[in-house]
């Protein structure tokens, strides 16, 4: 099917916004424009209750923004924001974790992690494990329940929520019973994806933006193949708990989504994946004006709701 003619209309204005080309962009001119786009696209439910705190890890500290959809001991989702690892923010990602927690029927944790490139290659990793870590040790003060914790996220921030379950399972605690990956950033074990060939340029996320994205957050190519980054090469994959990965149709990156999702199936991982038509990347952050988006959106917090609900524990 075509583009959704809503999404077609936002490509339009995003491409007339950014008028300099990407060899010239400024990283937090770029911030400054998504996060003003971004948080104006937003249509914001209605939770209980947001809290914001800050948690402190060693040598530094980090926001981080609490939805709680009731006043009963939930599970929690611990949401990572998508933005290349150079853009994005807990504004910017309120709207989506709002409905998350309502439609999941959890509360959502989410955090802000350092950015490139003022923090570059893998300080948003450990930034996002050492969340992970501390949310789980802090579970009765948070009024959630430890044995139910998920991690979810969109885009590069999709790799942070799998990296970070799989630092878990490294360290010998596995803190996830649940994955929540909108079309994540995973690597590749085989030549150049198909759709990074087709989808290349006019659908948002383009080849130049992706390389300028890699610029900005690694210190050379190398960093690109460790499993922190593309989390299809760990040796690990077989221990993740069950997932839910979404792609969309016109997004460069669903072939590596695609790639990943078949992985764990082949290792034995439950996988809950769909393939969104007329849909590109980023679609989370203006669903509420896009009804195939906002049915995605809701599908996959069904989707998360449902394993809170029937799986107790961790595997």
């Amino acid at each position: 099917m075509p583009v959704n003619p809503t999404i077609q209309f936002y490509l339009n204005q995003f491409q007339n916004q950014l008028s300099t080309t990407y060899d010239q962009l400024d990283p937090l001119e770029l911030r400054r424009q998504e996060d003003a786009m971004m948080t104006r696209f937003q249509h914001r439910e209605h939770v209980l209750d947001v809290e914001e705190r800050w948690i402190t890890l060693p040598n530094r500290s980090l926001p981080i923004r609490i939805y709680r959809s009731s006043r009963t001991l939930a599970p929690a989702l611990v949401y990572y924001h998508g933005g290349g690892y150079v853009t994005g923010s807990l504004d910017t990602h309120d709207a989506i974790c709002r409905t998350i927690a309502n439609e999941a029927d959890c509360t959502v944790i989410s955090v802000g992690y350092r950015l490139a490139p003022e923090h570059k290659f893998p300080t948003a990793v450990y930034d996002s494990y050492e969340a992970l870590v501390w949310i789980a040790d802090h579970a009765s003060e948070l009024e959630i329940d430890a044995e139910r914790i998920a991690v979810g996220g969109d885009s590069a921030a999709g790799t942070l929520a799998t990296v970070s379950a799989l630092m878990a399972i490294e360290q010998g605690r596995p803190l996830a019973m649940h994955q929540l990956l909108f079309y994540p950033v995973t690597g590749t074990e085989e030549n150049l994806p198909l759709s990074l060939i087709e989808y290349a340029n006019g659908y948002l996320l383009d080849e130049a933006l992706i390389r300028w994205f890699q610029h900005q957050y690694f210190h050379d190519e190398t960093e690109l193949t460790h499993p922190y980054a593309s989390p299809i090469v760990s040796p690990h994959l077989a221990k993740l708990p069950p997932t839910t990965l979404l792609t969309a149709e016109y997004d460069p990156l669903r072939d590596l989504g695609r790639a990943y999702a078949n992985k764990l199936i082949s290792l034995g991982v439950p996988v809950t994946y769909h393939n969104y038509g007329g849909l590109i990347h980023g679609f989370v952050n203006y669903y509420a004006y896009v009804p195939e988006a906002r049915r995605a959106v809701k599908e996959a917090a069904q989707s998360l709701g449902h394993a809170f609900h029937t799986q107790k524990t961790r595997p």
